[in-house]
């Protein structure tokens, strides 16, 4: 009888504690299922803030002595630099300002390129065996060439009027008006500034995109440019293109013009003269 008893109260006992084994085991079950659920939660708004730098301003890559990566705002830095300089240049030389520019932008990487920072050089422009000055060498389209030095950006600058007005191949681009930067675009590719076919499309295309030409028309002012002003000596009756031989002396002559008038209408500080030269008569 005791037998009987203890077997059915451990039968009993068996039953209770297997009752209660599902409890703990849908506890624990339960917490795994709730950690999962936040497993997939993505931080969308962090992705959208990302996205939304694709707004910041864009870059661009240059190419001439080096290429580089530059954004707007760097571009626009450079033109105001130097967009004065490049005025005084198209008054003293003809070059019309957006020309020399674009093609400062485009040559230095608005002066970010190695031979722009190592050399104060911002047209690449080589040694050439005229030249006495300090050099750097500089891998183009051989290996270490040789490329003028300058002590500051603006020598860099006037140095690249000189290097155009007083070299025969380029004055077929003085007999150009100088509002029409294409045509001086299209004519420095043919006398060989550049070998990239696109040289001229790129100019244009930092010319008409950071409006250049404003500064081209700055310069000319009240003057026409609807016609041609040769470089054979011959003149309107309020500019002149210096030919070789020409002297403030033998224009202030030439024009009844006293010399002093001369240098005071454009700007001259000396009595020196450039073959290309644009000089204002009144």
């Amino acid at each position: 009888m005791v037998k009987k008893m203890l077997f059915i109260f451990g039968l009993l006992l068996l039953v209770s504690c297997s009752s209660s084994k599902p409890v703990v085991r849908t506890t624990k079950k339960s917490t795994p299922v709730t950690r999962t659920a936040k497993k997939p939660i993505a931080k969308s708004p962090t992705n959208n803030k990302h996205s939304s730098n694709t707004s910041k301003p864009s870059t661009e890559v240059l190419e001439a002595t080096s290429n580089v990566k530059v954004t707007t705002e760097l571009v626009l830095k450079y033109i105001d630099d130097f967009k004065d300089i490049a005025k005084e240049n198209m008054r003293q030389h003809g070059i019309p300002a957006s020309i020399t520019l674009a093609q400062g932008i485009l040559e230095s990487g608005v002066g970010q390129g190695s031979l722009s920072k190592r050399a104060n050089n911002h047209f690449g422009i080589k040694c050439h065996k005229e030249w006495t000055g300090p050099s750097v060498r500089h891998d183009d389209d051989s290996a270490q060439e040789c490329f003028r030095k300058y002590d500051d950006p603006a020598d860099s600058y006037r140095d690249h009027s000189l290097f155009l007005t007083t070299r025969s191949r380029y004055a077929s681009l003085f007999e150009l008006p100088r509002d029409d930067y294409k045509a001086w675009a299209k004519g420095l590719r043919a006398a060989g500034y550049a070998t990239d076919t696109k040289y001229p499309d790129k100019l244009i295309s930092l010319i008409e995109r950071y409006q250049l030409n404003q500064y081209d028309t700055e310069v000319l002012g009240k003057f026409s440019t609807s016609k041609k002003v040769v470089s054979s000596g011959k003149s309107s009756e309020k500019e002149y293109i210096v030919t070789k031989g020409d002297t403030l002396y033998s224009l202030s002559k030439k024009f009844n013009i006293s010399i002093d008038e001369i240098k005071r209408n454009n700007n001259m500080k000396s009595d020196s003269l450039s073959v290309g030269q644009v000089i204002y008569l009144k």
